[in-house]
């Protein structure tokens, strides 16, 4: 029961304009464990090519450190969806992040050239298929859209998101069944920060990786919220190191800061343990 051999913090995922050079030459030093390139809701109609080309060319020239790069593209149904899929995945990206899906049939429909794919969930249609789409074949991360969520389903965001409580855990749910990444939505109001922080605390306790951002000073307080704490992290490592001792080999169950500690306790510490040291080794 080894920690994964690889593994890729997703805390802060965060969303830069297609079109504003200056944003993406600012990404490569920002503290972000994702950026998402965006040709979709960021872009206008007319400057939709343009950022194509602009951020076809970011992506291959590279220099954003172990930070992973994914697109959003315009919807395959959208007179650019076809033009950014081609361009994007010649570039070779970390992923395709793939807006509007609404079932398995779109994903299954999209040639990336072996690219991975992340999905919105920003439509009913897509929670009610959620279990589907994350059984297609290339899908690495789910994405929650809740604004667009919320204009379909005629609910509103706020504290709580209580309308939004059983899309969420399904998104987390299939993500977990189908070996995804689950990312939350955005928080809207860039000069809360208190909200944000409770917002993604709400939704590490859901279960997701990360929370996406729609701005630079949303980055802290979402990489505070999504790391594990130095607390959590100590007794993750006393957790494994009592699995490790000698005299515990072969043990299915043990005592560990007072409390009966099993196997699976071992396996949620081993991955507290790798998320630190990616997040350390991310920052080098």
């Amino acid at each position: 029961m080894a920690a994964p051999a690889e593994f890729r913090p997703r805390r802060t995922c965060l969303y830069m304009p297609g079109r504003n050079a200056r944003a993406i030459e600012k990404a490569r030093g920002l503290d972000a464990d994702v950026l998402i390139f965006d040709l979709e809701d960021a872009v206008a109609p007319d400057a939709k090519a343009a950022a194509r080309d602009h951020v076809v060319e970011a992506v291959r020239g590279g220099g954003f450190g172990r930070r992973e790069i994914v697109v959003r593209v315009n919807a395959a149904d959208t007179e650019w969806g076809a033009d950014d899929l081609a361009a994007v995945a010649a570039a070779k990206p970390d992923a395709i992040l793939l807006p509007k899906v609404k079932g398995a049939a779109d994903l299954a429909a999209i040639d990336a050239g072996g690219v991975p794919l992340w999905a919105m969930v920003e439509t009913s249609a897509a929670i009610l298929a959620i279990g589907e789409i994350g059984a297609v074949d290339g899908l690495a991360a789910f994405v929650m859209g809740t604004n667009d969520l919320a204009l379909e389903m005629r609910a509103e965001t706020g504290e709580g998101r209580e309308a939004f409580l059983f899309a969420l855990s399904a998104c987390v749910t299939a993500a977990r069944a189908h070996g995804c990444a689950a990312i939350d939505g955005v928080f809207n109001d860039v000069a809360d920060e208190d909200g944000l922080f409770a917002e993604c605390a709400q939704g590490r306790r859901l279960g997701f990786d990360g929370k996406s951002l729609i701005h630079p000073a949303q980055l802290e307080a979402a990489n505070t919220a999504f790391a594990p704490s130095a607390e959590a992290v100590e007794r993750a490592r006393k957790v494994i190191a009592a699995f490790d001792a000698p005299e515990n080999a072969g043990k299915g169950v043990l005592k560990v800061y007072g409390r009966m500690t099993e196997l699976l306790h071992l396996e949620e510490a081993r991955r507290t343990v790798a998320m630190i040291e990616a997040i350390a080794d991310r920052r080098v």
